[in-house]
C-alpha cells in the first residue's frame, strides 16, 4: 500500500471488497425475496420494516470495524509489530463484548422500537419475531467485522470474500429450506441469517489463528490493553455512532413512510434494497481510502496519503453514478424480484427514480469521512454528520415533509443532507485534518 501505482492498487484492493459487499447485499436480499415470493406481501412488509433498526445496530458494528481497520493499518504502515499485535487482540475482545451487548439490547427492546416507528399492527408481530432471532447473530457479526477489518488493513481482501461467499450460500439454502419446505416464514429467514453469521465468524477467526503475520490471533494473548482500547474506541465509537446517527435519522424517515398505506410500506421496503446494493459497493472504496491513507500515514508518505483520497473519491462517485442509473432504468425488473404485486412495484419506483440520480453524491460525504478516519480523526466528523444528516433530516421530516406530505418530499431529503454534510466534512478535512494533522514523519496519531 505504501508504494507503486495507486489507482491500480486501490482498484485491485477494492475489487474483492466490492464483490464481497455485493454478495452480502444479495444474500441479505434473499431474506426479503424469499418471504416476498413464498410467504406473501405481509411477510415482506414485516421483514422490510426492520431494515432501519437492523442498520442501527449493524452500522455501529461496522463503525467499530472501521476504527480497528484504521488503527491496524497505521501500525502495519509504521512496521510496529508489537502495537499491531496488541491492537488485534484488544479489538477481538472489544468486538465480542459489543456484539453481546447489542444482542441483549436488540432482543429486549425490539417491540418498543418497532412501536416507536409506528409499525403497522398487521406487520409488527412478524417484524418483532424477525428482529429477536436475527439479533442472536450479533456477536458473530461483530467478530466477522473484526476479522474483516484486520485483513483489509493488511491489504488482504480476498479471504473475507471467500468466507462470506461460503456463509452466504448457506444463508440462501437455509432460507429456501426453512421458508418453502418447513413453512417457517419470517422466523425461517431470521434463523438462516443468524446461522450464516456464525459460519462467517468461525471461518475468519480460524484464518487469523493460522496466519504467520504480525496480526496473527492467539487465544493466549487475548487481553484488553488500556492504551489500545482507548485508541481503537476513539476511532471506532465515533464511527459507529456516525453510522447509527444515519439509522436514527432514518427511523424518522421510516416513520414518515409508515404514515402511508401498507402498499407504500411494502414498495419502500423492496426499493430500499437498492440503497444497500449501491452504498455497499461504494463503501469498498471508503474502506480502501481509510486503509491506504492509514498505512501511508504511518509510513509518513504525505503525497500518497492525499492521492489515495482523490483516487478513492473518484472511484466511489463513478460507481455510484453507474449503479444509480442502473436502478432507474431497470428498476421494475429489480423490484419484481421481491414482489409480483403491480401496486407494490409502482410504489417502489417512486423511490428508485429519485434515489438513482442521487447516490453518487453521497461519495463526497462518506469518502471524506473515511479520509479523516484514516488520519486518526473521527470525533469532529461524527459531530458534523450528526448535524447534517440527523438534525437536518429530522427537521426536514417535521417541516418540508409535514407540509407537502408526499413521498417525493420525503425522499428528497437524502440529497440535500448529503450535500450539506459533504461541504462541512470537506472543509474540516482540508483545513483541520490535512493542514494541522498530516505529518511528514512516521509517527502515528495518538
Amino acid at each position: 500500500m505504501t508504494q507503486g501505482n495507486l489507482p491500480k492498487q486501490i482498484l485491485r484492493f477494492s475489487a474483492p471488497l466490492m464483490l464481497s459487499n455485493v454478495l452480502q447485499v444479495l444474500f441479505n436480499m434473499s431474506d426479503i425475496a424469499v418471504v416476498g415470493q413464498f410467504a406473501g406481501a405481509e411477510a415482506l412488509g414485516a421483514v422490510g420494516s426492520t431494515a432501519t433498526l437492523v442498520f442501527l445496530f449493524t452500522g455501529f458494528l461496522i463503525g467499530i470495524g472501521n476504527g480497528i481497520n484504521a488503527r491496524t493499518a497505521m501500525y502495519l504502515g509504521s512496521r510496529s509489530d508489537r502495537d499491531t499485535e496488541e491492537t488485534v487482540h484488544t479489538s477481538c475482545i472489544l468486538s465480542a463484548l459489543i456484539g453481546v451487548l447489542l444482542l441483549i439490547i436488540g432482543v429486549v427492546f425490539a417491540r418498543p422500537l418497532l412501536e416507536l416507528l409506528n409499525t403497522k399492527d398487521v406487520l409488527i408481530d412478524g417484524a418483532c419475531l424477525y428482529l429477536r432471532i436475527y439479533f442472536l447473530g450479533m456477536p458473530a457479526l461483530a467478530l466477522y467485522n473484526f476479522g474483516n477489518a484486520v485483513f483489509s488493513a493488511a491489504g488482504n481482501t480476498k479471504k473475507p470474500l471467500v468466507y462470506l461467499l461460503v456463509a452466504g450460500v448457506i444463508n440462501v439454502l437455509l432460507n429456501l429450506l426453512f421458508v418453502i419446505v418447513c413453512g417457517l416464514g419470517v422466523a425461517g429467514v431470521a434463523i438462516a441469517s443468524a446461522v450464516s453469521q456464525y459460519v462467517s465468524a468461525i471461518l475468519i477467526i480460524s484464518a487469523l489463528l493460522r496466519t504467520d503475520e504480525s496480526y496473527r490471533l492467539r487465544f493466549s494473548k487475548l487481553r484488553l490493553y488500556r492504551d489500545k482500547s482507548r485508541s481503537v474506541l476513539s476511532l471506532g465509537v465515533p464511527a459507529g455512532l456516525q453510522n447509527s446517527i444515519f439509522a436514527i435519522a432514518n427511523l424518522f424517515i421510516q416513520s414518515g413512510v409508515n404514515s402511508f398505506d401498507a402498499v407504500i410500506v411494502e414498495g419502500n421496503s423492496a426499493a430500499a434494497n437498492a440503497d444497500s446494493l449501491v452504498y455497499d459497493v461504494m463503501a469498498a472504496f471508503y474502506i480502501a481510502c481509510s486503509s491506504f491513507m492509514g498505512q501511508n500515514y504511518g509510513a509518513g508518505k504525505r503525497d500518497r496519503v492525499l492521492k489515495s483520497y482523490g483516487v478513492c473519491l473518484f472511484y466511489s462517485f463513478a460507481i455510484g453514478a453507474i449503479l444509480g442509473l442502473f436502478v432507474v432504468f431497470f428498476g421494475e425488473s429489480f423490484l419484481s424480484v421481491f414482489s409480483s404485486d403491480r401496486e407494490v412495484i409502482e410504489a417502489g419506483m417512486i423511490r428508485l427514480k429519485i434515489m438513482g440520480f442521487c447516490y453518487a453524491f453521497s461519495a463526497f460525504m462518506d469518502c471524506t469521512i473515511a479520509a479523516s478516519r484514516g488520519l486518526g480523526k473521527s470525533a469532529i466528523p461524527m459531530v458534523l454528520v450528526f448535524l447534517g444528516s440527523c438534525v437536518f433530516r429530522i427537521a426536514w421530516v417535521y417541516t418540508v415533509f409535514a407540509h407537502f406530505k408526499t413521498l417525493e418530499s420525503l425522499y428528497l431529503l437524502f440529497i440535500f443532507s448529503w450535500v450539506i454534510t459533504a461541504i462541512a466534512e470537506m472543509l474540516y478535512f482540508f483545513l483541520a485534518a490535512v493542514k494541522k494533522q498530516l505529518p511528514k514523519t512516521r509517527e502515528c496519531a495518538a
